[in-house]
């Protein structure tokens, strides 16, 4: 795991860290039925070497960094697909090592702890919703208690963090209560370094309808998180909650991954809309002038749109 001076050293070589795109999304491209409430997480236990050949993809775009297909990985997640609770904790821990084994194929080695000169491995964490399957984390109303929610990303963290992740991505977090779960077990479980973003409606508020400002404020004295922003959020109200992110929490480092704009129908689990990668190039230049340092994209976002980022702020 890296540590907070080492992200430092590598912000100061490198000034901004393109990330990679929906994983989900290049792994359908590729031919892949995801149609399952598993989603990518499936792949996991049915074609691990698909997951390895889509992270890799992304790395020859131009990724820095690549986040672990955990993101809908969860104990009960698995088990209620009929995996043994043992496997699925093995799953979880290979979800990191086949993010490891794309980046030691892409820099022709075995990948070091606390290197920062190779591409970094980022383990998603997903929200509750998504181990719902049913679109709860654009909603953030999951009905249940604190303990059931607390007890959730508790197990998960605790078998995730035994892989050695570089970092964790707590991603497209909807609620103000699930944030603030997420940051006491970060406090009080583990060293990791992490990152925390959050779902949005508008350029002000995240699903359930908090400020994003309150979300922020709520990491800004939390050690192990080191930067907050939104993912699968729509690019146009990106800049706007970068400039109230930084405004809340002028510490930490505005990390950006949007979807491609286009409008996800939760029951049909179909993506509506259009996008163009090349738009991603110019907007990843706006984002950094409001503050962003690490930017890239999720879902109905590829290849191309990492490319188009990586040439628009590296050349």
């Amino acid at each position: 795991m890296l540590t907070l001076s080492q992200f430092n050293s590598l912000f100061e070589r490198v000034g901004v860290v393109v990330l990679d795109g929906g994983l989900a999304t290049e792994l359908e491209r590729q031919g892949h039925d995801l149609n399952h409430e598993l989603w990518s997480a499936r792949l996991l236990l049915t074609d691990p070497g698909a997951i390895r050949n889509a992270h890799k993809t992304y790395l020859e775009a131009g990724a820095m960094c690549i986040t672990t297909a955990s993101y809908q990985a969860s104990i009960p997640g698995l088990v209620a697909a009929g995996i043994p609770e043992a496997q699925a904790r093995k799953l979880l821990r290979d979800s990191v090592s086949i993010a490891q084994g794309a980046v030691a194929d892409f820099i022709g080695r075995p990948c070091g702890q606390g290197e920062i000169d190779r591409p970094i491995v980022a383990a998603s964490i997903g929200p509750y919703g998504a181990f719902l399957a049913d679109g709860s984390e654009y909603r953030g109303h999951y009905g249940i208690s604190l303990d059931e929610l607390r007890n959730f990303h508790a197990e998960r963290l605790d078998v995730i963090c035994q892989a050695q992740t570089d970092l964790l991505a707590c991603e497209t977090i909807p609620s103000a209560q699930e944030a603030e779960v997420l940051r006491d077990l970060l406090v009080e479980s583990t060293d990791a370094m992490a990152w925390v973003s959050f779902s949005c409606v508008d350029g002000e508020h995240i699903c359930d309808g908090t400020p994003i400002k309150e979300c922020a404020a709520l990491f800004e004295n939390c050690q192990q998180v080191f930067a907050i922003g939104v993912n699968c959020t729509a690019p146009r109200y990106v800049r706007s909650l970068i400039e109230k992110i930084r405004a809340a929490a002028p510490t930490k480092r505005v990390v950006v991954y949007p979807n491609s704009g286009q409008v996800y129908n939760a029951q049909g689990r179909t993506w509506t809309g259009l996008s163009t990668a090349a738009d991603f190039g110019e907007l990843a230049k706006e984002w950094l002038d409001a503050g962003a340092t690490l930017i890239g994209g999720c879902c109905q976002t590829g290849p191309a749109h990492i490319r188009a980022i990586r040439e628009a702020l590296h050349g």
